[in-house]
C-alpha cells in the first residue's frame, strides 16, 4: 500500500470525527439543560366546610297491620288485589256469617226474653207492696218478689251482653283493614276453614309512605362527635335534615328528618339506632332494603382539604408533596382521616398558604426544582377523547422525530462536504 495514501486516509478520518464532535458541542450548547417539570398545584386556605358522615340503615315500614281471623268460620271470598293498595275500613276478606248471624238472632231472643221476665217480676213486686203494709201477705212473700225482680234485670243485664258479643262476632265475618297501606299476599284462599282455635293470619297491610329508615352509628363515632362539638373543634349543625343513598349508588330525591336517637348501645354491636322518616310518594323505598343515610353532623369554620390524588400513603404513612419559596418540592407528613366528597380534610401537616402537588407527582423527587401551575379540577385532556389525545400525541412526536432526523442529516451532509 501506498504510504501516501495511507496516511491521506488517515487525515480525512481525523477531519470527520472532529467535525462531528464540534457539531455535538454546538447542540449541546443550543439546547442547554433541561427545563424543570411542571406540576400542577392547590393553595391551602381554610373554608367552611359542613362535615357529614355515611351511616347504614335499612327501611322499614311505618306501619305493620296483621290481618286476622277473628272469629271462626270458612271463607266465602277475598275482595282485594294483592300487592294493591288498601284504604282503612276496606272490606278484604267474606267470612261465612251464616252461623254467627243464627247466634245473634238467639242473642236476640233472650234478650226480650229477660225484658219479659223483668216486667212480669216488677209487676209483681209492685203489687205485693201494698199488701205486705197491710200484712195480707208475709214480709217473706214480698222479699221473694223483690228479689225475683233484681234476678231478672240481672239476667237481661246478661242478654245484652250476649246479645252485643254476638253483633260484634258477626261483624268480624266482614274482614276489613285496619289502616292504609299496601296489601301483600293473601295468605289464606276461598273455602279455607279459619280461627278454628286460635287466630288465623289472612295477610299483611303496611304503609310505607312515609316510611322509617334506621340507621346504626358506633358509639365510638358518636363520642368523638359530642367530644367536638364541646371542644368547639365543631360547630353543632342542623341535623335534622337527611339524605339518602339507594343500593344502587343514587341518590334518593326526597329529604328525611330525623326523628329520634334511641339512648340504649346495642351490645351485640356496640352501634346506636337513629331513626329517621322519609316521604315516599312513588313507594320506591320498600320495608327491608340496605341504604346509606347522609347526615350532616356539624360545621368546621377553618377545614384545610385537600384533593384525594394529592395524598401518597404507604408503609411510612400519610403525606404530600409540598413546593417551597424556591420551587423545591419537599415531602410533609399529615394526618388526613376523613374523605369529605373528592377531598381529604387534613387535621395536622398543612397550614394556610402551603401549595400542594396534584398533578404531576410522578415526575418529581424531594428536593427537586419545579415549574408551578395552578391546578384545576379535570383540566387535563378536557374536552378531547382519550384516542384522539393519543393520536395528537403520537403525531408530535413522529413530528419531532422526523425534524430531528432531517437536522442530523443535513449536518452529516455538511460535514461530508467540508471534509471534501
Amino acid at each position: 500500500m501506498n504510504p501516501m495514501n495511507r496516511f491521506t486516509r488517515i487525515a480525512i478520518a481525523v477531519a470527520l470525527l472532529s467535525a462531528v464532535a464540534a457539531c455535538g458541542k454546538k447542540t449541546d450548547a443550543a439546547h442547554g439543560a433541561p427545563p424543570p417539570p411542571e406540576v400542577s398545584i392547590v393553595s391551602i386556605a381554610p373554608e367552611r366546610l359542613a362535615l357529614s358522615t355515611e351511616l347504614p340503615g335499612r327501611t322499614s315500614a311505618t306501619r305493620n297491620a296483621v290481618i286476622l281471623a277473628r272469629v271462626a268460620g270458612v271463607v266465602q271470598k277475598r275482595t282485594f288485589v294483592e300487592g294493591s293498595d288498601v284504604k282503612a275500613g276496606q272490606v278484604l276478606y267474606r267470612i261465612d256469617p251464616a252461623p254467627l248471624q243464627a247466634a245473634f238472632d238467639s242473642a236476640k231472643a233472650a234478650v226480650a226474653k229477660a225484658e219479659a221476665t223483668l216486667t212480669q217480676t216488677t209487676l209483681q213486686a209492685q203489687r205485693y207492696k201494698p199488701l205486705v203494709e197491710a200484712t195480707a201477705i208475709s214480709k217473706q212473700d214480698y222479699d221473694n218478689a223483690v228479689a225475683a225482680q233484681l234476678q231478672a234485670a240481672a239476667d237481661l243485664a246478661t242478654a245484652k251482653a250476649a246479645r252485643q258479643t254476638a253483633s260484634i262476632n258477626l261483624g268480624y265475618a266482614t274482614v276489613t283493614s285496619p289502616i292504609s297501606g299496601r296489601i301483600g299476599a293473601a295468605l289464606v284462599t276461598e273455602g279455607a276453614l279459619v280461627g278454628q282455635g286460635e287466630a288465623t293470619q289472612l295477610a299483611v297491610v303496611q304503609t310505607i309512605d312515609p316510611i322509617y329508615v334506621d340507621i346504626t352509628q358506633s358509639s365510638t363515632d358518636l363520642l368523638k362527635l359530642e367530644q367536638a362539638l364541646r371542644t368547639g373543634q365543631l360547630q353543632s349543625a342542623n341535623q335534622s335534615k337527611v339524605s339518602l343513598i339507594l343500593e344502587t349508588g343514587q341518590v334518593y330525591p326526597q329529604t328525611g328528618r330525623l326523628l329520634f336517637a334511641n339512648q340504649t348501645v346495642d351490645p351485640s354491636t356496640g352501634a346506636v339506632t337513629i331513626r329517621a322518616e322519609f316521604p315516599n310518594p312513588t313507594h320506591t323505598l320498600l320495608p327491608g332494603m340496605y341504604v346509606r343515610a347522609k347526615l350532616e353532623q356539624g360545621v368546621n369554620d377553618q377545614a384545610i382539604t385537600v384533593p384525594q390524588q394529592a395524598v401518597q400513603r404507604d408503609t411510612n404513612g400519610t403525606s404530600v408533596f409540598v413546593v417551597g419559596a424556591d420551587n423545591k418540592v419537599e415531602i410533609r407528613p399529615i394526618k388526613a382521616d376523613t374523605a369529605e366528597g373528592q377531598s381529604w380534610i387534613v387535621t395536622d401537616g398543612l397550614k394556610t398558604g402551603d401549595k400542594v402537588v396534584v398533578e404531576g407527582v410522578q415526575k418529581i423527587k424531594p428536593g427537586a426544582t419545579v415549574k408551578t401551575v395552578q391546578w384545576q379540577k379535570a383540566a387535563s385532556a378536557e374536552g378531547q377523547p382519550v384516542a384522539a389525545t393519543a393520536a395528537a400525541t403520537d403525531k408530535a412526536t413522529t413530528s419531532a422525530a422526523a425534524s430531528a432526523s432531517s437536522a442530523a442529516a443535513s449536518a452529516s451532509a455538511k460535514t461530508t462536504s467540508t471534509a471534501n
